[in-house]
């Protein structure tokens, strides 16, 4: 049974909601991306499924694999090793680095707050922050990390 196909449009913006578009889809080249319309190179998880299903089931090699889905053999690895720990949810992307400002905590921002209220000199509150914590922060950080907090509060 065929079922009705949406409109690339909307596909592409629930996609895009998701998290799940491709970003390069005209880099995927296998053959059931050409010429199938169940499969969709423009649909990320898709795309990383069927690359993994190719090699584990139908046995490809990985350089052909990686080639065909027009990713490195790095990429293919590491979306192997997400697949294995987290199933499908493991295809999804998701953002590499760190979470969120691990460096600026609160000890340091009450201690920028102090400095501030002590001396106005800005541009020397991360060279104090390094001799005392030990810890490199750009300025840019420090100034989000204290909007954050203001906005908390």
């Amino acid at each position: 049974m065929k079922r009705p196909s949406q409109p690339a449009d909307v596909k592409t913006q629930v996609l895009r909601q998701q998290g799940a578009l491709h970003p390069h889809p005209e880099a995927v080249q296998d053959e059931v991306f050409r010429r199938g319309e169940f499969f969709d190179r423009r649909d990320l998880v898709q795309v990383r499924y069927e690359m993994l299903r190719r090699h584990q089931v139908d046995g490809q090699a990985v350089t052909e694999v990686s080639a065909s889905f027009g990713v490195s053999r790095q990429a293919f690895y590491t979306t192997s090793a997400a697949f294995k720990n987290m199933g499908v949810s493991g295809l999804l992307p998701r953002r590499r680095g760190p979470k969120r400002a691990h460096k600026c905590t609160d000890e340091i921002l009450d201690y920028v707050a102090q400095w501030r209220s002590d001396s106005p000199a800005a541009e020397n509150v991360t060279k104090a922050i390094q001799k005392r914590f030990g810890v490199s922060i750009n300025p840019r950080s420090i100034e989000r990390a204290l909007m954050r907090r203001k906005k908390k509060r």
